[in-house]
């Protein structure tokens, strides 16, 4: 195989797996033009359309999704073999892709962004906040940050923080008007601020559990939101009970009164934050790298870790 029929196929590869040209050509480090021109280049030789192309999307046709069912795996065995070959002691380098959810990125990315770029400079972070539950290997990402419970089957899991608590929250104005609700069975009379995740549209179900028994209500309101930014606010504006993570804007509000907890008593925890990478791939240097950073290994035996164990 030609040099040329090789790079073709690997842009092939690198656009299905994305599902975009443009990420493809970021990923490739290619223009979107010279990428475009590639594939037409790979379809004109083997004489048949291989990707549905509209302004919104990109999707193999049947031919291109049998060819990529045929190739990717090859030329990720391929990338395997020359990761391994570097051997897990390399220098780190490279572009690493990670897809976190805001929370993750708040809490345990941002604060040790400066640390890592110091301790090693040939390593670019590509890092894309995104709070729906994105398939980080179909995506062409290294490695994703999750809460435990809705990690992909298949990946190896690493334990970031313990376990979250899950908090019932409204402003004081809210329950002075509306009182506050003792059993989820109450909250049929509250407005309730829902959480829609990104990506799949669906709106948020709250759990609650008590003594072993569990209960799950969908509550309305008048507010619903894919973003920290609006449904954390709406709940301070005194429009309704929110029900969250317990993260530092919500941890920040309680401390300071503008928020209240209610049915701490049904409220349970649910597993902490992980970062998850595919089994079937080699660690590469880069992302090993950014593990020790986040659970402060990195800092040896001076630092303290604020992190859960590794799993």
């Amino acid at each position: 195989m030609r040099g040329t029929e090789f790079a073709e196929l690997k842009a092939f590869v690198a656009v299905v797996d994305r599902a975009s040209f443009a990420r493809a050509a970021d990923h490739l480090g290619l223009s979107r033009s010279a990428l475009s021109q590639i594939i037409r280049q790979l379809e004109s030789r083997l004489g048949v359309r291989l990707l549905n192309r509209t302004t919104r999307s990109v999707s193999p046709t049947e031919p291109g999704r049998r060819l990529h069912g045929r190739i990717a795996p090859m030329l990720r065995e391929m990338d395997e073999a020359v990761a391994q070959a570097v051997g897990a002691n390399a220098r780190a380098a490279g572009t690493l892709r990670i897809n976190t959810l805001s929370m993750a990125a708040k809490k345990v990315i941002a604060p040790r962004l400066g640390r890592f770029a110091n301790a090693h400079p040939d390593v670019v972070l590509d890092i894309v906040v995104d709070d729906g539950l994105s398939d980080i290997a179909g995506e062409g990402f290294d490695a994703g940050i999750r809460v435990g419970g809705r990690l992909q089957k298949d990946m190896v899991a690493v334990r970031l923080t313990p376990d979250i608590e899950l908090l019932a929250v409204a402003s004081p104005d809210y329950l002075a008007r509306h009182g506050e609700p003792r059993t989820p069975a109450d909250l049929g009379h509250h407005a309730c601020i829902n959480w829609r995740f990104p990506g799949s549209g669906k709106v948020a179900g709250w759990e609650f559990r008590k003594k072993g028994k569990a209960v799950e209500f969908l509550g309305e309101g008048t507010v619903i939101g894919n973003h920290q930014d609006i449904v954390v606010p709406a709940a301070l504006q005194g429009l309704g009970i929110f029900y969250a993570y317990n993260d530092e804007g919500i941890a920040d509000a309680l401390q300071d009164g503008r928020l209240r907890r209610v049915l701490s008593d049904w409220s349970p925890t649910v597993p902490g934050l992980y970062l998850y990478y595919s089994s079937r791939r080699y660690m590469l240097p880069a992302l090993r790298a950014f593990i020790d950073c986040l659970l402060d290994r990195d800092l040896g035996s001076e630092g303290q870790s604020t992190s859960g164990s590794a799993s």
